[in-house]
């Protein structure tokens, strides 16, 4: 079994038995851009303002999981492209908003967090800190279900 059936195998089965699905799946799609933006607002080096004006801790975070994407598929790293784009477009327009990023990104983290944990309430707080742990599988696994209804290979 490749490392990607592997991811993909677990994540599926941790996320079978969802209490309420809707509020479960919106706080997973909240929780990537939330953490991203959380990492945005962290402290930079000057040495990362001197390599890039867009390197930080959320677009080292974004760089860290194509590499690792792309180690365990290709097909599905190509895929996460835009999705990545995405998330780093939003992270740079967060920082040079006029709102305060700061509590954007928490309310959105929390709120992210409480619905992690009411779309899951009977597997307690332990499946909301798996989940948290694998947040970076979840848009995977979705491209992955993408991928296999359209019959590409990953």
């Amino acid at each position: 079994m490749s490392e990607t059936d592997r991811w993909l195998i677990e994540y599926g089965n941790s996320h079978s038995d969802i209490d309420y699905p809707a509020i479960y799946w919106l706080s997973v799609i909240l929780l990537v851009p939330a953490t991203v933006g959380l990492f945005s607002l962290l402290p930079i080096p000057d040495e990362f303002t001197r390599i890039s004006p867009v390197l930080n801790w959320a677009t080292a975070f974004l760089m860290a999981a194509v590499v690792y994407y792309f180690i365990i598929s290709v097909s599905l790293a190509i895929g996460m492209l835009p999705f990545i784009f995405g998330l780093t477009a939003l992270q740079i327009w967060l920082v040079n908003s006029p709102m305060s990023p700061t509590g954007i990104v928490v309310g959105l983290f929390l709120a992210s967090i409480a619905g992690l944990f009411i779309g899951r309430y009977s597997r307690g707080i332990r499946s909301v800190l798996v989940d948290i742990q694998m947040m970076m599988i979840a848009p995977v696994w979705i491209l992955s279900r993408f991928y296999r209804r359209l019959g590409i290979p990953y």
